[in-house]
């Protein structure tokens, strides 16, 4: 049976054709270029199973977003943020997590500037 004619490899630019997704000299640099924006093993590790059934549980006691709520509007909780991140010594206790949709959390992340902030005090004073 014949093969399908050979097609440009799917990296830009590259002139070659064949009969595989990317050339010899290519491959690497495209696999690097999709796992670039992968988490950490260790980081993957924290949010394992366990967690998404704390989540499941938060969110079941907390379904609207907790910012949203202070300012008077309904917004269902679409993401659980940790006041104190784990990489700073937090836990997955409910006691510094917070429901927050989407925009809420988006904002408070880019205003901790990478989760540079350390007390949770201050964290609660921030949001408000």
């Amino acid at each position: 049976m014949p093969r399908k004619p050979a097609t440009p490899y799917s990296y830009p630019g590259c002139p070659k054709l064949s009969h595989g997704r990317y050339c010899d000299g290519h491959a690497k640099l495209a696999e690097h270029n999709y796992r670039k924006y992968e988490r950490a093993p260790e980081i993957d590790r924290r949010y394992g199973r366990q967690w998404r059934k704390i989540r499941a549980r938060y969110v079941a006691t907390h379904p609207l977003c907790e910012q949203c709520q202070k300012e008077g509007g309904l917004t269902p909780t679409q993401e659980v943020h940790h006041i104190l991140p784990l990489s700073r010594g937090g836990t997955h206790n409910f006691d510094i997590l917070i429901a927050l949709c989407k925009p809420c959390h988006s904002r408070i992340s880019a205003l901790d500037g990478d989760r540079r902030r350390t007390s949770r005090s201050e964290k609660r004073e921030r949001l408000g």
